[in-house]
């Protein structure tokens, strides 16, 4: 996850936005004159090497010419993976959906539309333009990869078209022969091979990511987010502004929640690949640390509290692991953070009295009533064509507006489709005119409910125009059969 801009509170909006560009435009700046000089770098030795070989003397032995020097070049992404070489485009990454988060083929169960859902969920437009989510499909198979791509355009399309969510999958050839890898510290072969294509995993998402935005947002495709994760993080980091540091934690768990400059990002990844074979993502982070901080001659409470400098935690966390199970194959990891506390699944809000009617079975207490008086969600069964919910009000309201969201941070799924939004106004020249035909924007259902909007992704919000008040009930219409429960986790009649 990327995050173009961090404002800092009380800063002057205009003035803090040109300060944050310059510092973006500075940043890459640097990095594309890092490249150009690895570029050239590059090319002068190969322009040497053409220059100065050879054929062999008659011995065999090669000759060099006198006086010829061999320029100093810089190591890349070729001296730690020199597999790199026979596919030259195996650096490249297939961009299958966009104008940081990896996922992998788990055997038992996929979380990655109910992880993007709790991200998604009720996130502010102006948060939705701030940052940038990309997915690494981490498969060779090409039918898997295009099932998850279709997945996610299936159940977030807005999310795709605006830019908000990027998905990319690596080049076949990106990842080495694994069965040549040693066994250590006691690991099966399949761990060792599993830890081995996770770094790869996180250092090819970095690499792509880093000219992207100003922080980066390591994450999981099996967690939760508590809302108003997005600018708890960019709050907490604008706080750090004048601090150096490296980590800053929104999770205790593994990699999960981990902050990181986007500057800081080549030497991670540079790291990562020297190391990539030898200890999982997280020791090599900690290595990174030690090596940065610690004193050879001091003891290890020493080391710890240098290494608390870089990096910073924030609690209570903001993301929660809940898969059960790994990528890897049989291993069972039910891990929980105990910062993370408990969710709230629902918004309550003052309606006004009403009776409440539905053709839906509530699941076990999660009754509508009681989501309407703001003090649970509504959960019920699978919704067929022609079921509904009705809100008839004691008496007449002017309506303002209206919001139903649907589903919630753990039970994303169950929303609302193909269902539309009705009032039934006691205007009687407005149905006057709409008999007539005078009225033509409008659809009107046989029992003399008016249409006046739609559920979309899930939610469905709009205004009651002044022409259909006063109002005397608010529906909602299934019109099509669903193949999941439903849950309404906010019901807001405004008046």
């Amino acid at each position: 996850m990327a995050f173009p801009d961090i404002p800092e509170e009380h800063a002057q909006p205009e003035l803090l936005s040109l300060h944050q560009r310059l510092l973006a435009a500075e940043e890459m700046g640097a990095q594309v004159s890092r490249e150009l000089s690895w570029l050239s770098q590059g090319l002068t030795q190969l322009s040497w090497e053409l220059r100065n070989s050879s054929t062999n003397s008659t011995d065999g032995s090669r000759q060099t010419h006198v006086g010829a020097m061999s320029p100093l070049h810089w190591p890349s992404a070729f001296s730690y993976l020199p597999h790199l070489r026979e596919h030259p485009d195996s650096l490249t990454p297939h961009v299958l959906l966009g104008q940081g988060r990896t996922g992998v083929r788990r055997e038992k169960q996929s979380y990655l539309i109910s992880t993007l859902g709790s991200l998604f969920y009720d996130l502010p437009s102006d948060e939705r333009d701030d940052i940038l989510v990309i997915i690494l499909v981490a498969e060779a198979d090409p039918a898997y990869v295009d099932t998850v791509v279709e997945d996610i355009k299936k159940n977030f399309p807005s999310e795709v078209q605006s830019g908000l969510l990027e998905v990319i999958s690596p080049s076949p050839y990106f990842y080495p022969n694994f069965s040549r890898l040693k066994e250590t510290f006691g690991d099966t072969k399949e761990r060792v091979m599993w830890r081995t294509k996770q770094n790869l995993d996180y250092s090819f998402l970095m690499l792509y990511s880093q000219q992207k935005g100003s922080y980066y947002v390591q994450l999981e495709d099996d967690i939760v987010a508590k809302p108003g994760y997005s600018q708890t993080m960019k709050t907490f980091a604008s706080q750090q502004s004048s601090e150096e540091w490296l980590i800053l934690e929104f999770s205790q768990l593994g990699f999960i929640g981990k902050m990181f400059r986007m500057s800081d990002l080549p030497m991670l990844v540079e790291f990562f690949l020297m190391f990539y074979k030898d200890k999982p993502i997280d020791w090599l982070l900690d290595h990174i640390l030690w090596v940065k901080v610690c004193h050879p001659e001091k003891d290890a409470k020493h080391c710890s509290r240098q290494k608390d400098n870089l990096k910073r935690r924030y609690k209570p966390s903001l993301f929660q692991h809940v898969g059960l199970h790994s990528s890897l194959r049989g291993k069972i990891q039910n891990l929980k953070d105990k910062d993370f506390g408990t969710q709230t699944l629902y918004k309550g809000h003052s309606n006004p009295a009403a009776v409440l009617t539905s053709s839906l079975s509530a699941y076990q207490s999660h009754t509508l009533i009681r989501a309407y008086q703001g003090e649970d969600f509504f959960w019920a069964l699978t919704p067929s064509a022609g079921d509904f919910i009705q809100i008839s009000f004691l008496q007449e309201q002017t309506v303002k507006g209206y919001l139903f969201r649907s589903g919630n941070i753990e039970t994303n799924g169950d929303k609302f489709y193909n269902t539309t939004v009705e009032v039934l106004p006691t205007n009687s020249s407005f149905l006057d005119n709409m008999e007539s035909g005078q009225i033509p924007k409008y659809k009107q259902s046989k029992d003399g409910f008016i249409v006046i909007g739609a559920f979309a992704n899930g939610v469905a919000e709009g205004a009651v125009e002044p022409e259909l008040q006063k109002i005397s009930a608010i529906r909602l219409v299934v019109n099509a059969d669903s193949d999941v429960w439903v849950l309404l986790s906010e019901i807001f009649i405004k008046v």
